[in-house]
């Protein structure tokens, strides 16, 4: 089993120096939005810091949302990635992609040097490094496009909240992969429940039950880190489970949904099945109960067990109504149905980081993606702790998942080992794993 015994406060000192934002707010005064591609060029220099099939996915989108980008750096933990997704995006959009040889960038440094080779950093990797990440890359004056989740643990997000802080002073955009919030039936869903069209609000049920995610079966030929960092989804250290991988996506709606208003309190229950030993040590069914102060429970649930019913919804439950933003639904004393176009909400978060890039207006998802981040995560920690977790306890904790995402290397010993029939231990036991 993981130690759950360690602090990070020492990653806020050597990774994110705020006192160098005032300084770097601006640059012969031009606001640094408008002066972070090449000066009187159209172009605008994107690197991609993770080559799996998201990252992949952000570039492209990336340059379809901008004729002037230019992707012109790529980075991950493994060569044959970098290769693959180079020729990839080569095939679709030859024009734009301008990565040579020079700029394919390896190892768990990579990303130091695509940020600085990039004036827009996409962060499509690992999860456990996207705060460290994000932080390098604002402090350095980058527009930051980041995947879900933005940290796996109460210190990860608390960097992020302060990287997204120092990119309000610079001026720079920071938008985050939670797509729902460009999704417009989605949206206008929202913002009828807002407008009081379902009453007010009794009790939100949110589901993303799925089959496994990522590789399921131990790899053959690869030494045993190479499995871990090849295979993140499967690792709680690398993805921090599925409430903050996956869930997260139903939270930030639920979020939303009640005005940005965080829970007082949660707790939750989870573990693995014994009925399906597949790669990697996470659990495969969570459940959480997050209270609010106004009476108000939030029922999550997510599952990725083999042979099961699958559903990915989000229900808000009123007073007058039903509201189903996923379905851009409303039952009840005012029915409604979203008839209108909705553009690709992954395309749609390129759109906007690019637009604003170019205005020189900045755009942030700062709050609501750290937020939403730190509601799953106080989850994800009642599930493996078996505690009640409150809002003010995950809000100030130092806690985080070893090890520190600074100390990762080749060189570490694996974090988690399989026994001799290759089943990895679980995570965590609730009642006995101690975090916040």
């Amino acid at each position: 089993m993981h130690a759950f015994t360690k602090t990070y406060s020492s990653i806020s000192r050597r990774h994110f120096v705020l006192g160098t934002a005032a300084a770097g707010a601006t640059m012969t005064g031009l606001s640094l939005a408008r002066s972070a591609h090449a000066a009187g060029s159209d172009v605008i220099r994107v690197g991609v810091i993770g080559c799996g099939g998201r990252g992949t996915g952000a570039a492209a989108q990336a340059m379809q949302a901008d004729p002037g980008v230019r992707v012109v750096a790529m980075g991950d933990v493994f060569a044959s990635r970098v290769a693959t997704r180079r020729r990839a995006l080569q095939g679709r959009r030859p024009k734009q992609m301008a990565v040579d040889d020079d700029h394919c960038f390896v190892g768990l440094d990579a990303y130091k040097k695509v940020i600085e080779a990039s004036d827009v950093v996409l962060i499509a990797n690992a999860a456990k490094f996207h705060p460290l990440q994000m932080a390098a890359a604002i402090e350095a004056g980058r527009h930051v496009f980041v995947e879900k989740p933005h940290a796996i643990d109460p210190a990860g997000i608390r960097l992020a909240a302060k990287a997204c802080e120092l990119a309000k002073q610079k001026k720079l955009s920071v938008v985050s992969g939670l797509q729902s919030r460009f999704h417009a039936g989605i949206r206008e869903t929202i913002r009828r429940i807002h407008d009081g069209q379902i009453g007010d609000i009794v009790t939100i049920e949110e589901n993303w039950l799925r089959g496994p995610y990522g590789n399921t079966t131990r790899p053959q030929g690869m030494t045993e880190l190479e499995i871990q960092y090849g295979n993140q989804y499967r690792f709680s250290w690398l993805c921090g489970d599925d409430v903050t991988q996956t869930l997260v996506h139903n939270l930030d709606r639920a979020t939303w949904a009640l005005g940005e208003t965080p829970p007082v309190r949660c707790h939750g229950l989870g573990g693995r099945s014994g009925a399906q030993n597949l790669l990697g040590d996470v659990f495969d069914h969570h459940s959480v109960v997050y209270h609010y102060a106004n009476g108000v429970r939030l029922y999550a649930h997510c599952r990725t067990s083999l042979n099961c019913y699958n559903e990915n919804a989000s229900v808000v439950m009123g007073s007058k109504g039903v509201a189903v933003p996923t379905a851009g639904r409303i039952t009840g004393e005012n029915p409604w149905r979203f008839e209108g176009s909705a553009p690709n909400p992954y395309q749609e978060e390129h759109n906007a980081l690019f637009q604003a890039i170019r205005s020189g207006k900045p755009i942030s998802s700062g709050d609501h993606m750290t937020r939403s981040t730190l509601v799953a995560i106080m989850g994800q920690l009642s599930c493996y702790s078996g505690q009640q977790i409150t809002w003010d306890a995950a809000n100030q904790s130092d806690y985080f998942l070893p090890p520190a995402a600074e100390e990762c290397t080749w060189d570490m010993d694996p974090p988690t080992e399989p026994d001799e029939d290759g089943v990895y231990p679980v995570c965590a036991v609730p009642g006995f794993t101690k975090n916040v």
